[in-house]
């Protein structure tokens, strides 16, 4: 059913120049959210939004009903009405992924108080870190890899692992999949992306499961443009690649959607946001509407990507990791709970 882009016929009319506004709003975070999905691996978000009530419509998850009150960080009150939302994700259509349920990207995203820019920080799910003791105390307590934290006790037990390595308190949480990441591009006329290195992608959509990257600026449909953000295999540094390559895919699809006619074509509109509608879920104390004003003014110019300070791979057993730079990492969210973005981009900036 298509979505209804127009106000009800019983909306209020008295103030006709605010009708216009909420739904270039509504819109904006529809895109920002469908953004979101790519950054966390892809996926949809369910946007019979300007249909039917929109807390009814998305999926709502307990995301901190579990977490010890007493182990979460304190808000700074420097940082003002600053807020931090972890996005996480799994590639479950991937036919190299293992593991089932852990998080393949985990993504601390950082809306400063005047809400001028957005700053996504990505987490390797290989990091090495301290899990707390899963909730049902069958797992945890240990040194692992920070996406375990997810197999063993959830979403809870992963916001209380992230807030315990970044020292930063998760506000919001969003899960994503990648169903629906190629129709999502699709929807949109295809993405512009500078590929740094020719590469061979051998877990592909296409028959045969290969597909050959040239290097340079191109246009990615769907297809192509999840094998780009998905491929870790063919690069010396793995996940880092991959990391590097869905920031790409999400400024691409941001910037594509606000500039390329997509906001004032219904059609074009529906289809892109009817692309975005099954893989979403928010935890339950988000609210919608409000973070629709939050999110208006965001493009792909403003958003500034991040890599979590690390100090090389290693190995722990026979379990190959990503080593945390501890001491950077200190530094640099400790920017992001004063809300100072300066020193963020003074710290580190990929």
């Amino acid at each position: 059913m298509p979505v209804d882009l127009e106000p009800a016929a019983d909306a209020p009319t008295e103030q006709p120049a605010a009708a216009p506004q909420r739904r270039r709003r509504l819109r904006n975070l529809l895109i920002l959210l469908a953004v979101f999905v790519v950054l966390a691996g892809g996926g949809a978000l369910a946007v019979t939004l300007y249909a039917r009530d929109v807390s009814n419509d998305i999926a709502r998850i307990e995301a901190f009903d579990q977490v010890p009150a007493q182990a979460r960080p304190v808000k700074e009150k420097a940082a003002g009405d600053a807020m931090n939302f972890l996005i996480l994700g799994s590639d479950t259509r991937d036919p190299g992924a293992t593991g089932g349920s852990r998080s393949d990207t985990i993504i601390v995203l950082h809306l400063p108080a005047d809400r001028a820019s957005a700053q996504l920080v990505s987490i390797p799910r290989d990091t090495w870190v301290h899990v707390p003791r899963s909730p049902d105390g069958r797992h945890g307590d240990t040194q692992a890899k920070i996406n375990a934290a997810f197999a063993w006790g959830g979403t809870p037990l992963m916001v209380q692992t992230v807030e315990e390595y970044t020292s930063v308190r998760i506000d919001h949480v969003l899960m994503v999949d990648f169903a629906g990441f190629k129709e999502i591009v699709d929807a949109l006329g295809g993405v512009e992306i500078d590929v740094e290195q020719a590469f061979t992608s051998t877990h592909s959509l296409n028959v045969g499961g290969v597909r050959d990257f040239k290097a340079g600026p191109q246009t990615m449909d769907g297809a192509a443009a999840l094998d780009y953000a998905r491929e870790r295999y063919a690069f010396e540094d793995g996940d880092f690649a991959r990391i590097r390559h869905q920031h790409q895919v999400i400024k691409a699809i941001l910037s594509k959607a606000a500039t390329g006619g997509v906001l004032t074509n219904p059609g074009r509109l529906n289809s892109f946001l009817r692309a975005t509608a099954d893989a979403v879920s928010v935890d339950r104390t988000l609210n919608i509407f409000g973070m629709a004003g939050d999110v208006r003014e965001l493009r792909g110019d403003n958003l500034t990507f991040y890599t979590s300070p690390t100090a090389g791979t290693g190995t722990r057993g026979n379990q190959s990791v990503v080593l945390p730079d501890r001491a950077k990492a200190k530094v640099f969210f400790d920017a992001v709970r004063r809300d100072d973005t300066a020193e963020m981009a003074g710290t580190i900036i990929e």
